[in-house]
């Protein structure tokens, strides 16, 4: 984790040098991965949902290789059990969902309750309502809390809302992200407004670049087919969650991804 500046008036200074590095409409053009199902959360953040529901999703996922099921608190010591022996997929629990405004000492409970329970991989939402006051650093030091409660090897994927900010607000999120040291910028809760779209994927990509970071970003959001999921690997996601794991992998599977 890298040290970031100590002031709001600080940070809007380093986002507009770092923004001016951006071109207005990015261009970028990733490669189609050979592990697709490793790149893959298999989700499942409906509320309710049932025991048997939490099952089905942990066979899908071992059948099928992805890398971690996405799911809420309350159904991660379930998961934890059903994929243990399953080396290749891993556990990630939800932290402030999905309205990211919550108490930073909450969503540290949250995430430290998460890790106890078996998850190893964290999903928080930034609190961007604060982002868009420009409150900086408040907004820095909370994703700070939650990375200094679950440090490494845990994962880190900070959720920036992409349907709830302009550009501007997009670039400045990521850099916070990239700076407090989480390990994937991702778009969308998929809650709120419309989820990822290329144009956004590739703007965080070109920010975690220009940062000198190696946080990644995950793709989220109205993610239903293998078409979608080439849109946005393309576009620069190096993780994709999507509740349409199984549809993806069959598409795949009968070449769609290549059409």
């Amino acid at each position: 984790m890298s040290t970031g500046p100590a002031t709001d008036a600080e940070w809007a200074a380093l986002i507009s040098t770092l923004k001016e590095q951006i071109p207005e409409r990015p261009l970028f053009q990733a490669p189609i991965p050979l592990n697709i199902p490793q790149l893959i959360d298999h989700t499942l953040l409906s509320v309710p949902a049932e025991p048997g529901q939490i099952d089905q999703l942990c066979a899908e996922a071992k059948e099928h290789n992805f890398a971690s099921v996405c799911v809420r608190l309350d159904h991660v010591a379930r998961a934890t059990a059903n994929l243990e022996g399953a080396p290749g997929t891993v556990v990630a629990c939800v932290v402030g969902f999905p309205e990211g405004a919550f108490d930073s000492s909450a969503k540290v409970r949250e995430a430290q309750e998460a890790v106890e329970r078996g998850a190893s991989e964290l999903d928080m939402v930034i609190n961007y309502p604060l982002l868009k006051e420009g409150r900086y650093q408040a907004v820095y030091n909370d994703i700070v809390a939650v990375r200094q409660a679950a440090p490494a090897p845990v994962k880190l994927k900070a959720i920036v809302e992409t349907s709830q900010l302009d550009r501007d607000q997009l670039i400045a999120a990521t850099v916070l992200v990239c700076k407090a040291g989480a390990d994937f910028v991702k778009t969308s809760t998929g809650f709120r407004g419309a989820g990822a779209d290329p144009e956004s994927v590739t703007t965080m990509r070109m920010v975690a670049d220009v940062c000198g970071s190696t946080c990644k970003v995950k793709a989220s959001g109205g993610i239903r087919s293998a078409s979608d999921f080439l849109r946005m690997v393309k576009a620069g996601a190096m993780r994709i969650g999507t509740s349409s794991g199984v549809k993806i992998m069959k598409e795949v599977d009968e070449g769609r991804l290549l059409e």
